[in-house]
């Protein structure tokens, strides 16, 4: 408690310089806390952006489907999946999905294309998928009154293909069993623009897809994917684990988005270091001016130093003063880091900033810049404020607890 005390009353000898200091503290803790919050912020509206588009925050597949796709590798009674995956509660929805490469024929062209079957209601539950229909309506199941199953197509796919809405567009490629898929559907819709993901796809219904490549339906039913969106990506990575573990299948692999999207996520963990380096430099400012503000107060107390261990202090005693008082001048300089900051943070996670230019991801408008606020973007800058502050301190404490009170107390 004495050393309690001697530590603030050197705090406050000399107020303008203790001011001064935590006021240099202060702002690092408010521009280290403002960057983290737009750039945790920005990372995750682009993941969320990223995910939703069409990746999902989860995947489910076949053994080495991602990294060699086959028609032949399909999940098995999905249904049962599916229903399993719905009864946790961190999962919002489940889309599944098949894939199968097709030739697709429209007046007079030909034109090679993806074509994806999906459950409409899941699908638009999942991903952005019908908020991206640009003409026409959104595909429905179950086939017309002339019996022929609705599709939509991307849009360089149609413009190449010379097709729009209402037209018919023939597809044909390989049945699971090896026989020759081919057949006619309608266009209902267009969906995507020239730079999104949807650009040259062809979606189906899960039913027409299955009849098309005569795949097993209903109770048996075979898909290729099952894309899970959680309430949170944060999540992602532990749940994947959590449902390898429920599945207790080893031929199926349970992938976070990190992994489903390797080479976004690692561009993305590359920018984010170059963030890091900012804030770094930023703390070295502040640490070089903490260093000068502990480093003077230290010399001008030589003499009161001496003083102390004459009369019996130890050196571990002087040692630990001097980064008490370091430690109660950053704990100080967070608080009222932490006053000022956040509000500026609930502020940008709220509204954030407009961009002037709005930038265009896949047919997606990223136009908004938002912060974060969690307990991360509010930790860090206070852990790294306290434990640099104490850093720079340990030079200067040690010069003091080392000096021989005789020394100490010829000092000028």
């Amino acid at each position: 408690m004495l050393t309690l005390t001697l530590a603030f009353r050197n705090i406050l000898r000399n107020r303008r310089r203790s001011l001064l200091t935590l006021l240099s503290m202060g702002g690092g803790f408010f521009l280290l806390c403002l960057t983290l919050s737009m750039s945790e912020g920005s990372y995750s509206n682009i993941i969320n952006i990223f995910t939703q588009d069409h990746t999902g925050h989860v995947q489910i597949h076949k053994e080495n489907y991602l990294e060699r796709p086959s028609l032949y590798k399909t999940i098995n009674q999905s249904n049962a999946i599916i229903e399993k995956l719905e009864q946790q509660s961190s999962v919002l929805s489940v889309a599944p999905r098949i894939y199968g490469p097709s030739l697709a024929y429209g007046k007079n062209k030909t034109f090679p294309a993806q074509v994806i079957g999906i459950e409409p209601d899941r699908e638009a539950n999942t991903t952005r998928l019908k908020s991206k229909v640009k003409q026409g309506e959104y595909l429905t199941d179950g086939a017309n009154n002339d019996g022929y199953y609705s599709a939509m197509i991307g849009y360089s796919l149609a413009k190449n293909l010379k097709l729009t809405v209402g037209d018919e567009l023939v597809l044909i490629s390989q049945g699971i069993d090896g026989s020759i898929a081919n057949d006619i559907f309608i266009i209902t819709a267009l969906v995507g623009d020239a730079s999104s993901y949807e650009r040259m796809n062809v979606y189906i219904s899960l039913t027409a897809m299955q009849m098309f490549l005569s795949m097993q339906s209903g109770e048996q039913s075979q898909v290729h994917e099952l894309a899970i969106k959680l309430s949170h990506q944060g999540e992602a990575r532990a749940f994947a684990m959590n449902m390898q573990i429920q599945l207790e299948n080893s031929l199926l692999r349970v992938e976070p988005w990190q992994v489903v999207e390797s080479s976004f996520f690692n561009s993305m963990q590359a920018d984010k270091k170059g963030s890091y380096v900012s804030m770094g430099i930023i703390i070295f400012i502040v640490s070089i001016g903490v260093l000068n503000t502990i480093l003077m107060g230290t010399l001008e107390r030589t003499r009161e130093f001496g003083v102390l261990k004459a009369i019996g202090a130890r050196p571990t005693a002087v040692f630990y003063l001097i980064m008490l008082e370091s430690f109660v001048l950053a704990i100080i300089a967070c608080v009222i880091g932490l006053i000022l900051s956040l509000p500026v943070c609930i502020w940008l996670a709220s509204s954030g900033i407009p961009m002037p230019e709005p930038i265009d991801m896949g047919g997606i408008i990223f136009d908004t810049m938002l912060g974060e606020v969690s307990w991360f973007v509010v930790l860090l800058p206070t852990v790294v404020v306290i434990l640099s502050t104490l850093l720079v301190s340990f030079i200067p404490a040690m010069r003091a607890a080392k000096i021989s009170p005789l020394k100490a107390l010829q000092a000028v």
